[in-house]
Protein backbone atom coordinates (compact mmCIF):
# COMPACT_ATOMS: atom_id res chain seq x y z
CA UNK A 1 0.00 0.00 0.00
CA UNK A 2 2.86 2.37 0.86
CA UNK A 3 4.51 1.51 -2.46
CA UNK A 4 1.30 2.38 -4.32
CA UNK A 5 1.02 5.74 -2.54
CA UNK A 6 4.67 6.48 -3.28
CA UNK A 7 4.27 5.63 -6.96
CA UNK A 8 1.15 7.79 -7.12
CA UNK A 9 3.00 10.72 -5.54
CA UNK A 10 5.88 10.25 -7.97
CA UNK A 11 3.46 10.15 -10.89
CA UNK A 12 1.63 13.31 -9.83
CA UNK A 13 4.47 15.50 -8.59
CA UNK A 14 7.82 14.18 -9.80
CA UNK A 15 7.04 12.93 -13.28
CA UNK A 16 5.65 16.22 -14.75
CA UNK A 17 8.79 18.12 -13.76
CA UNK A 18 11.16 15.53 -15.17
CA UNK A 19 9.03 15.10 -18.28
CA UNK A 20 9.57 18.81 -18.99
CA UNK A 21 13.32 18.34 -18.52
CA UNK A 22 13.29 15.38 -20.90
CA UNK A 23 11.47 17.48 -23.50
CA UNK A 24 13.81 20.46 -23.20
CA UNK A 25 15.03 21.19 -26.73
CA UNK A 26 18.45 22.36 -25.55
CA UNK A 27 19.13 19.14 -23.65
CA UNK A 28 17.73 17.09 -26.52
CA UNK A 29 20.03 18.89 -28.96
CA UNK A 30 23.08 18.28 -26.77
CA UNK A 31 22.19 14.59 -26.50
CA UNK A 32 21.75 14.35 -30.27
CA UNK A 33 25.09 16.06 -30.80
CA UNK A 34 26.84 13.34 -28.83
CA UNK A 35 24.84 10.35 -30.02
CA UNK A 36 24.56 11.23 -33.72
CA UNK A 37 27.65 13.28 -34.51
CA UNK A 38 30.31 12.46 -31.92
CA UNK A 39 29.66 8.81 -31.03
CA UNK A 40 30.80 7.27 -34.36
CA UNK A 41 34.09 9.16 -34.03
CA UNK A 42 34.47 8.17 -30.38
CA UNK A 43 33.94 4.47 -31.05
CA UNK A 44 36.15 4.39 -34.15
CA UNK A 45 38.93 6.41 -32.57
CA UNK A 46 38.87 4.23 -29.48
CA UNK A 47 39.70 1.18 -31.58
CA UNK A 48 42.96 2.81 -32.69
CA UNK A 49 43.73 3.77 -29.08
CA UNK A 50 43.41 0.13 -28.01
CA UNK A 51 45.53 -1.04 -30.95
CA UNK A 52 48.30 1.39 -30.01
CA UNK A 53 48.16 0.53 -26.27
CA UNK A 54 47.76 -3.25 -25.86
CA UNK A 55 47.26 -4.59 -22.29
CA UNK A 56 50.88 -5.61 -21.72
CA UNK A 57 50.24 -6.09 -18.00
CA UNK A 58 48.62 -9.43 -18.86
CA UNK A 59 52.10 -10.71 -19.84
CA UNK A 60 50.68 -12.83 -22.64
CA UNK A 61 53.19 -13.75 -25.33
CA UNK A 62 50.97 -12.66 -28.20
CA UNK A 63 50.24 -9.29 -26.58
CA UNK A 64 53.93 -8.70 -25.84
CA UNK A 65 54.73 -9.44 -29.48
CA UNK A 66 51.93 -7.13 -30.55
CA UNK A 67 53.28 -4.34 -28.34
CA UNK A 68 56.82 -4.78 -29.67
CA UNK A 69 55.52 -4.63 -33.24
CA UNK A 70 53.45 -1.46 -32.88
CA UNK A 71 55.76 0.54 -30.56
CA UNK A 72 57.85 2.01 -33.43
CA UNK A 73 54.72 3.15 -35.27
CA UNK A 74 52.56 4.12 -32.26
CA UNK A 75 52.52 7.87 -33.14
CA UNK A 76 51.31 7.04 -36.63
CA UNK A 77 48.54 4.79 -35.30
CA UNK A 78 47.45 7.51 -32.88
CA UNK A 79 46.87 9.92 -35.76
CA UNK A 80 43.57 8.15 -36.43
CA UNK A 81 42.67 8.38 -32.74
CA UNK A 82 43.61 12.05 -32.36
CA UNK A 83 41.75 13.11 -35.49
CA UNK A 84 38.58 11.18 -34.67
CA UNK A 85 38.07 10.84 -30.91
CA UNK A 86 40.39 13.83 -30.46
CA UNK A 87 38.05 16.26 -32.25
CA UNK A 88 34.95 15.17 -30.33
CA UNK A 89 34.20 18.72 -29.10
CA UNK A 90 34.43 20.06 -32.65
CA UNK A 91 31.74 17.59 -33.71
CA UNK A 92 29.63 18.43 -30.65
CA UNK A 93 29.83 22.13 -31.56
CA UNK A 94 28.53 21.27 -35.04
CA UNK A 95 25.93 18.80 -33.78
CA UNK A 96 24.47 21.00 -31.04
CA UNK A 97 23.90 23.92 -33.41
CA UNK A 98 22.66 21.61 -36.18
CA UNK A 99 20.16 19.80 -33.94
CA UNK A 100 18.85 22.98 -32.34
CA UNK A 101 18.55 24.75 -35.70
CA UNK A 102 16.64 21.76 -37.09
CA UNK A 103 14.11 22.05 -34.28
CA UNK A 104 13.64 25.74 -35.11
CA UNK A 105 13.38 25.12 -38.88
CA UNK A 106 16.57 27.08 -39.55
CA UNK A 107 19.37 26.29 -41.98
CA UNK A 108 20.85 23.48 -39.87
CA UNK A 109 23.95 22.85 -41.98
CA UNK A 110 24.92 26.52 -41.98
CA UNK A 111 24.34 26.66 -38.22
CA UNK A 112 26.58 23.65 -37.70
CA UNK A 113 29.36 25.06 -39.86
CA UNK A 114 29.21 28.47 -38.16
CA UNK A 115 29.31 26.88 -34.70
CA UNK A 116 32.29 24.73 -35.68
CA UNK A 117 34.25 27.70 -37.07
CA UNK A 118 33.44 29.81 -34.01
CA UNK A 119 34.67 27.02 -31.76
CA UNK A 120 37.92 26.74 -33.71
CA UNK A 121 38.49 30.49 -33.35
CA UNK A 122 38.13 30.48 -29.55
CA UNK A 123 40.27 27.35 -29.23
CA UNK A 124 43.40 28.92 -30.72
CA UNK A 125 45.52 31.45 -28.85
CA UNK A 126 45.21 35.06 -30.00
CA UNK A 127 48.70 35.19 -31.42
CA UNK A 128 50.45 34.42 -34.70
CA UNK A 129 48.51 31.32 -35.68
CA UNK A 130 51.21 30.20 -38.12
CA UNK A 131 53.49 29.63 -35.13
CA UNK A 132 50.96 27.61 -33.12
CA UNK A 133 51.49 23.84 -33.18
CA UNK A 134 48.24 22.04 -33.96
CA UNK A 135 49.07 19.42 -31.34
CA UNK A 136 49.03 22.13 -28.64
CA UNK A 137 45.40 22.90 -29.48
CA UNK A 138 44.20 19.36 -30.17
CA UNK A 139 43.30 18.53 -26.56
CA UNK A 140 40.83 21.40 -26.49
CA UNK A 141 39.13 20.17 -29.66
CA UNK A 142 38.36 16.96 -27.79
CA UNK A 143 37.10 16.25 -24.29
CA UNK A 144 38.59 19.35 -22.68
CA UNK A 145 36.65 21.68 -24.95
CA UNK A 146 33.20 20.14 -24.57
CA UNK A 147 31.63 22.84 -22.40
CA UNK A 148 32.62 25.65 -24.75
CA UNK A 149 31.52 23.60 -27.76
CA UNK A 150 28.05 23.11 -26.27
CA UNK A 151 27.67 26.76 -25.28
CA UNK A 152 28.76 28.01 -28.70
CA UNK A 153 26.48 25.52 -30.44
CA UNK A 154 23.47 26.83 -28.52
CA UNK A 155 24.50 30.46 -29.00
CA UNK A 156 25.01 30.03 -32.76
CA UNK A 157 21.53 28.59 -33.28
CA UNK A 158 19.96 31.31 -31.13
CA UNK A 159 21.81 34.05 -33.03
CA UNK A 160 20.64 32.67 -36.38
CA UNK A 161 17.08 32.46 -35.02
CA UNK A 162 17.24 36.03 -33.70
CA UNK A 163 18.59 37.53 -36.92
CA UNK A 164 16.03 35.60 -38.97
CA UNK A 165 13.04 36.63 -36.82
CA UNK A 166 14.12 40.29 -36.78
CA UNK A 167 14.72 40.32 -40.51
CA UNK A 168 18.37 41.24 -40.01
CA UNK A 169 19.52 39.24 -43.01
CA UNK A 170 20.38 40.06 -46.60
CA UNK A 171 17.31 39.40 -48.74
CA UNK A 172 17.66 38.55 -52.39
CA UNK A 173 15.15 39.38 -55.14
CA UNK A 174 12.86 36.75 -56.62
CA UNK A 175 14.40 34.52 -59.22
CA UNK A 176 17.78 34.21 -57.51
CA UNK A 177 18.88 30.55 -57.25
CA UNK A 178 18.13 28.99 -53.84
CA UNK A 179 21.79 28.23 -53.08
CA UNK A 180 22.64 31.92 -53.56
CA UNK A 181 19.75 32.96 -51.30
CA UNK A 182 20.96 30.51 -48.69
CA UNK A 183 24.49 31.95 -48.79
CA UNK A 184 23.44 35.58 -48.41
CA UNK A 185 20.84 34.78 -45.74
CA UNK A 186 23.60 33.27 -43.58
CA UNK A 187 26.09 36.06 -44.24
CA UNK A 188 25.08 38.49 -41.46
CA UNK A 189 24.86 35.84 -38.70
CA UNK A 190 28.20 34.44 -39.89
CA UNK A 191 29.87 37.83 -39.70
CA UNK A 192 28.41 38.50 -36.24
CA UNK A 193 29.35 35.14 -34.70
CA UNK A 194 32.83 35.02 -36.17
CA UNK A 195 33.53 38.60 -35.06
CA UNK A 196 32.14 37.88 -31.60
CA UNK A 197 34.24 34.70 -31.25
CA UNK A 198 37.37 36.49 -32.42
CA UNK A 199 36.83 39.39 -29.98
CA UNK A 200 36.03 37.03 -27.10
CA UNK A 201 39.15 34.94 -27.66
CA UNK A 202 41.31 38.06 -27.94
CA UNK A 203 39.88 39.44 -24.68
CA UNK A 204 40.39 36.16 -22.81
CA UNK A 205 43.94 35.80 -24.12
CA UNK A 206 44.80 39.42 -23.24
CA UNK A 207 43.57 39.08 -19.64
CA UNK A 208 44.48 35.48 -18.77
CA UNK A 209 46.94 34.41 -21.48
CA UNK A 210 44.97 31.20 -22.01
CA UNK A 211 42.28 30.23 -24.50
CA UNK A 212 38.55 30.18 -23.74
CA UNK A 213 38.34 26.35 -23.44
CA UNK A 214 41.25 26.45 -20.98
CA UNK A 215 39.56 29.17 -18.93
CA UNK A 216 36.20 27.37 -18.84
CA UNK A 217 37.90 24.11 -17.91
CA UNK A 218 39.56 25.82 -14.95
CA UNK A 219 36.19 27.20 -13.84
CA UNK A 220 34.45 23.84 -14.22
CA UNK A 221 37.17 21.74 -12.60
CA UNK A 222 35.32 21.48 -9.25
CA UNK A 223 32.18 20.27 -11.05
CA UNK A 224 34.12 17.74 -13.11
CA UNK A 225 35.81 16.46 -9.96
CA UNK A 226 32.48 16.23 -8.13
CA UNK A 227 30.94 14.30 -11.03
CA UNK A 228 33.69 11.70 -10.73
CA UNK A 229 32.66 10.70 -7.22
CA UNK A 230 30.63 7.86 -5.77
CA UNK A 231 27.83 10.13 -4.45
CA UNK A 232 27.42 11.60 -7.94
CA UNK A 233 27.33 8.17 -9.58
CA UNK A 234 24.87 6.85 -6.98
CA UNK A 235 22.58 9.87 -7.36
CA UNK A 236 22.66 9.54 -11.16
CA UNK A 237 21.73 5.86 -11.17
CA UNK A 238 18.93 6.30 -8.61
CA UNK A 239 17.48 9.15 -10.67
CA UNK A 240 17.76 7.09 -13.86
CA UNK A 241 15.88 4.19 -12.35
CA UNK A 242 13.22 6.37 -10.69
CA UNK A 243 12.51 7.87 -14.10
CA UNK A 244 12.42 4.47 -15.77
CA UNK A 245 9.98 3.30 -13.07
CA UNK A 246 7.65 6.05 -14.28
CA UNK A 247 8.07 5.19 -17.94
CA UNK A 248 10.59 7.94 -18.77
CA UNK A 249 13.89 7.02 -20.44
CA UNK A 250 16.12 7.68 -17.43
CA UNK A 251 19.44 7.34 -19.23
CA UNK A 252 18.44 9.92 -21.82
CA UNK A 253 17.36 12.47 -19.21
CA UNK A 254 20.38 12.09 -16.94
CA UNK A 255 22.93 11.80 -19.75
CA UNK A 256 21.68 14.99 -21.39
CA UNK A 257 23.11 16.82 -18.37
CA UNK A 258 25.92 14.49 -17.26
CA UNK A 259 27.33 13.40 -20.63
CA UNK A 260 29.88 16.25 -20.95
CA UNK A 261 31.26 15.37 -17.51
CA UNK A 262 31.44 11.66 -18.34
CA UNK A 263 33.20 12.33 -21.62
CA UNK A 264 35.64 14.78 -20.03
CA UNK A 265 36.69 12.00 -17.65
CA UNK A 266 36.99 9.51 -20.51
CA UNK A 267 39.12 11.96 -22.49
CA UNK A 268 41.35 12.47 -19.44
CA UNK A 269 41.82 8.70 -19.22
CA UNK A 270 42.71 8.52 -22.91
CA UNK A 271 45.27 11.31 -22.49
CA UNK A 272 46.78 9.62 -19.44
CA UNK A 273 46.98 6.27 -21.25
CA UNK A 274 48.85 7.86 -24.16
CA UNK A 275 51.23 9.57 -21.76
CA UNK A 276 51.81 6.45 -19.67
CA UNK A 277 50.30 8.00 -16.54
CA UNK A 278 47.76 6.49 -14.09
CA UNK A 279 44.20 6.91 -15.34
CA UNK A 280 42.35 9.55 -13.26
CA UNK A 281 38.66 9.05 -14.16
CA UNK A 282 36.16 6.52 -12.86
CA UNK A 283 32.64 7.74 -13.65
CA UNK A 284 32.46 7.74 -17.44
CA UNK A 285 29.71 6.84 -19.92
CA UNK A 286 30.75 3.13 -20.14
CA UNK A 287 30.74 3.03 -16.31
CA UNK A 288 26.96 2.97 -16.71
CA UNK A 289 26.32 1.43 -20.12
CA UNK A 290 28.90 -1.37 -19.93
CA UNK A 291 29.09 -2.14 -16.20
CA UNK A 292 25.72 -1.08 -14.76
CA UNK A 293 23.06 -1.39 -17.47
CA UNK A 294 23.98 -4.97 -18.39
CA UNK A 295 21.20 -6.37 -20.52
CA UNK A 296 19.64 -2.90 -20.55
CA UNK A 297 18.72 -0.24 -18.00
CA UNK A 298 18.15 -1.78 -14.59
CA UNK A 299 20.68 -4.60 -15.10
CA UNK A 300 17.89 -6.93 -16.20
CA UNK A 301 19.94 -9.75 -17.78
CA UNK A 302 19.36 -12.06 -14.75
CA UNK A 303 15.68 -11.15 -14.71
CA UNK A 304 15.40 -12.12 -18.38
CA UNK A 305 16.70 -15.63 -17.55
CA UNK A 306 14.31 -15.88 -14.58
CA UNK A 307 11.39 -14.90 -16.81
CA UNK A 308 12.45 -17.42 -19.43
CA UNK A 309 12.28 -20.22 -16.83
CA UNK A 310 9.22 -18.86 -15.04
CA UNK A 311 6.09 -20.83 -14.14
CA UNK A 312 4.05 -17.80 -15.21
CA UNK A 313 2.95 -17.96 -18.85
CA UNK A 314 3.08 -14.18 -19.12
CA UNK A 315 6.61 -13.89 -17.78
CA UNK A 316 7.80 -16.88 -19.83
CA UNK A 317 6.50 -15.27 -23.01
CA UNK A 318 8.24 -12.00 -22.15
CA UNK A 319 11.47 -13.89 -21.42
CA UNK A 320 11.34 -15.50 -24.88
CA UNK A 321 10.76 -12.10 -26.48
CA UNK A 322 13.52 -10.41 -24.51
CA UNK A 323 16.30 -13.00 -24.68
CA UNK A 324 17.75 -11.82 -28.02
CA UNK A 325 17.46 -8.04 -27.41
CA UNK A 326 19.08 -8.56 -23.99
CA UNK A 327 22.24 -9.80 -25.70
CA UNK A 328 22.57 -6.32 -27.16
CA UNK A 329 21.56 -4.49 -23.95
CA UNK A 330 18.08 -3.59 -25.17
CA UNK A 331 15.33 -4.31 -22.68
CA UNK A 332 12.21 -2.30 -23.55
CA UNK A 333 10.26 -5.58 -23.97
CA UNK A 334 10.85 -6.50 -20.35
CA UNK A 335 10.50 -2.95 -18.96
CA UNK A 336 7.13 -2.37 -20.60
CA UNK A 337 6.04 -5.99 -21.01
CA UNK A 338 6.47 -7.33 -17.47
CA UNK A 339 5.96 -4.46 -16.76
CA UNK A 340 8.66 -3.00 -14.56
CA UNK A 341 7.18 0.46 -15.10
CA UNK A 342 4.83 1.45 -12.25
CA UNK A 343 5.23 -2.01 -10.72
CA UNK A 344 5.15 -1.80 -6.89
CA UNK A 345 6.71 -5.27 -6.43
CA UNK A 346 9.60 -4.86 -8.89
CA UNK A 347 10.20 -1.18 -8.11
CA UNK A 348 12.65 -1.89 -5.27
CA UNK A 349 15.02 -4.34 -7.03
CA UNK A 350 14.80 -2.26 -10.22
CA UNK A 351 16.59 0.49 -8.27
CA UNK A 352 18.65 -1.61 -5.85
CA UNK A 353 20.33 -3.87 -8.44
CA UNK A 354 21.83 -0.98 -10.50
CA UNK A 355 22.74 0.91 -7.31
CA UNK A 356 24.59 -2.16 -6.01
CA UNK A 357 26.40 -2.42 -9.37
CA UNK A 358 27.44 1.24 -9.21
CA UNK A 359 28.81 0.67 -5.71
CA UNK A 360 30.76 -2.42 -6.80
CA UNK A 361 32.00 -0.68 -9.96
CA UNK A 362 33.24 2.38 -8.13
CA UNK A 363 35.06 0.31 -5.50
CA UNK A 364 36.61 -1.96 -8.14
CA UNK A 365 37.97 0.98 -10.14
CA UNK A 366 38.90 3.14 -7.15
CA UNK A 367 40.97 0.36 -5.55
CA UNK A 368 42.46 -0.61 -8.94
CA UNK A 369 41.02 -4.11 -8.76
CA UNK A 370 39.93 -3.58 -12.36
CA UNK A 371 41.81 -1.42 -14.91
CA UNK A 372 39.95 1.82 -15.47
CA UNK A 373 37.88 2.54 -18.55
CA UNK A 374 39.77 3.84 -21.57
CA UNK A 375 37.28 3.51 -24.41
CA UNK A 376 33.59 3.62 -25.14
CA UNK A 377 32.15 0.58 -26.91
CA UNK A 378 28.73 0.83 -28.52
CA UNK A 379 26.04 0.31 -25.87
CA UNK A 380 24.87 -2.75 -27.86
CA UNK A 381 28.19 -4.58 -27.28
CA UNK A 382 27.34 -7.90 -25.56
CA UNK A 383 28.23 -8.58 -21.93
CA UNK A 384 31.82 -9.67 -21.17
CA UNK A 385 33.04 -8.48 -24.58
CA UNK A 386 32.01 -4.95 -23.64
CA UNK A 387 33.83 -5.15 -20.31
CA UNK A 388 37.03 -6.30 -21.97
CA UNK A 389 36.91 -3.63 -24.67
CA UNK A 390 36.03 -0.79 -22.28
CA UNK A 391 39.05 -1.49 -20.06
CA UNK A 392 41.43 -1.73 -23.00
CA UNK A 393 41.54 -5.51 -23.36
CA UNK A 394 41.66 -6.70 -19.74
CA UNK A 395 39.77 -9.80 -18.59
CA UNK A 396 39.04 -8.08 -15.27
CA UNK A 397 36.46 -5.97 -17.09
CA UNK A 398 34.47 -9.09 -17.95
CA UNK A 399 34.94 -10.42 -14.40
CA UNK A 400 33.46 -7.21 -12.97
CA UNK A 401 30.42 -7.61 -15.20
CA UNK A 402 30.05 -11.22 -14.01
CA UNK A 403 30.09 -10.10 -10.37
CA UNK A 404 27.42 -7.50 -11.09
CA UNK A 405 25.25 -10.10 -12.80
CA UNK A 406 25.43 -12.44 -9.81
CA UNK A 407 24.66 -9.67 -7.31
CA UNK A 408 21.75 -8.43 -9.45
CA UNK A 409 20.36 -11.98 -9.66
CA UNK A 410 20.43 -12.28 -5.87
CA UNK A 411 18.62 -8.96 -5.48
CA UNK A 412 15.99 -9.66 -8.14
CA UNK A 413 15.19 -13.26 -7.23
CA UNK A 414 12.99 -12.87 -4.11
CA UNK A 415 10.98 -10.07 -5.72
CA UNK A 416 10.67 -12.05 -8.92
CA UNK A 417 9.26 -15.01 -6.97
CA UNK A 418 6.72 -12.73 -5.28
CA UNK A 419 5.64 -11.31 -8.63
CA UNK A 420 5.61 -14.73 -10.26
CA UNK A 421 3.38 -16.13 -7.50
CA UNK A 422 0.90 -13.30 -7.97
CA UNK A 423 0.77 -13.78 -11.74
CA UNK A 424 0.48 -17.57 -11.54
CA UNK A 425 -2.45 -17.20 -9.12
CA UNK A 426 -4.14 -14.72 -11.46
CA UNK A 427 -3.51 -16.92 -14.50
CA UNK A 428 -5.01 -19.97 -12.78
CA UNK A 429 -8.02 -17.96 -11.68
CA UNK A 430 -8.49 -16.70 -15.23
CA UNK A 431 -8.26 -20.23 -16.63
CA UNK A 432 -10.79 -21.54 -14.11
CA UNK A 433 -13.13 -18.66 -14.91
CA UNK A 434 -12.79 -19.33 -18.62
CA UNK A 435 -13.40 -23.05 -18.11
CA UNK A 436 -16.52 -22.31 -16.01
CA UNK A 437 -17.84 -19.92 -18.63
CA UNK A 438 -17.24 -22.49 -21.37
CA UNK A 439 -18.96 -25.24 -19.40
CA UNK A 440 -21.94 -23.00 -18.66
Amino acid sequence: MKSNRFMQWMDEHFMPVLAKIAQNIYLQSIRDAFCIFALPLIITGSVFLIISNPPVALHWGIITAWNNAITPIQPQILIAFNLSFGIMALMVAFGTAYSLASRWDLDDVMAGILSMVSFLIVSFPATDITKVAFGDVLNYLGGEGLFVAILLGIMTAKIMKFFGEKGLVIKMPAGVPPYVVRTFTALVPFFFMITFSWALEWAVWAHFHITLPQLVLEIFKPLVAASDSYPAAAAEIVLMMLLWSLGIHGMNVVSSVAYPFWMTQLAANDAALKAGRPLPGIVTEPFFHMFTHIGGSGLTWPLTIMFLLSASKQLKAIGKTEIVPAIFNINEPIIFGAPLVLNPIMFIPFILAPLAAVTINYAAFAFNLVPRIVTQPSFTTPVFLGGIIATGGYWQGAALQAVNLVVAALIYYPFFKMYEKELVTNEKAAEEEAATALAG
